[in-house]
């Protein structure tokens, strides 16, 4: 109970993560981060939606969840994120979190040898999907005049150049979702959506592989983070529930970097 100002009684500094009953959307749920994320969602109590292609890891990863379902879906057609969003909806009556994880990169290739096809599909991935996918989960929210959280998984390259990696397409999406977050949160910010973007620096996934598997770049990550690491599964945990939950309810169109300083260089 607050009196002007104070609070009578024991501080509760657990609830505002926990997010118990709550229904959880991950796409890029058959591997990396969306895996993990859909764990600590289960953990802190969550109903929770895995969706990407691959619907023989996704069925094994909702069977391992205790309250859980498993949507086949590829981000980058219209179709599917409508189908995605309509399924949650008839199956647990809402959304109430969305995480927008979904990403890929382009190929290795100097920017002046432009494949604009892989440029506008990287694009259409990391940036539309997510656009389109907001809007559709908010939608949801505000026509139920009820708070709920969009979180989109950026990068350290939304905020800078990705050299000497080869990512024109990646970061450019990145950065591109770093201000649509901007630009989405003050649109929706006075009808109980907060729109937020997760910004990692360099974790293992399928996509940073083969850097992981290169004594030469290990050594490059090590050299440029502050941390002298790279991020170990754990480290997003803390970030992704205090987003999702109450414990960020005055946080919006904000940033978190979760780098070891990467971009504090």
């Amino acid at each position: 109970m607050r009196s002007h100002g104070r609070i009578d009684g024991p501080l509760d500094l657990i609830s505002p993560f926990r997010l118990d009953g709550r229904v959880c959307v991950v796409t890029g749920a058959s591997s990396g981060f969306g895996v993990r994320f859909a764990e600590v969602f289960a953990a802190a109590g969550a109903k929770v939606v895995v969706a990407a292609r691959r619907a023989d890891r996704l069925e094994r990863l909702a069977s391992q969840l205790p309250d859980a379902i498993a949507v086949s879906c590829d981000v980058g057609d219209d179709d599917a994120c409508h189908d995605l969003i309509a399924r949650v909806v008839d199956h647990y009556g809402r959304v109430d979190v969305l995480v927008n994880n979904a990403g890929t990169s382009d190929a290795v290739n100097p920017a002046e040898q432009a494949d604009i096809e892989s440029f506008r599909r990287v694009v259409d991935i990391n940036l539309n999907a997510c656009f389109l996918l907001a809007g559709l989960a908010a939608a949801d929210m505000i026509g139920r005049e009820s708070a709920g959280s969009i979180i989109n998984v950026a990068s350290v390259h939304g905020h800078v150049a990705s050299a000497p990696n080869l990512q024109p397409a990646y970061a450019a999406s990145k950065a591109g979702l770093v201000n649509l977050t901007r630009d989405l949160a003050v649109q929706w910010a006075t009808k109980g959506v907060r729109v937020n973007a997760l910004c990692p620096g360099y974790f293992e996934t399928e996509l940073t592989a083969p850097m992981f598997d290169d004594d030469r770049s290990m050594a490059w990550i090590s050299r440029n983070a502050p941390m002298r690491r790279p991020g170990a599964p754990h480290e997003l945990d803390g970030a992704l529930l205090f987003l999702a939950g109450d414990a960020s309810s005055y946080v919006t169109g904000t940033s978190l970097m979760v780098d070891g300083g990467w971009t504090a260089r």
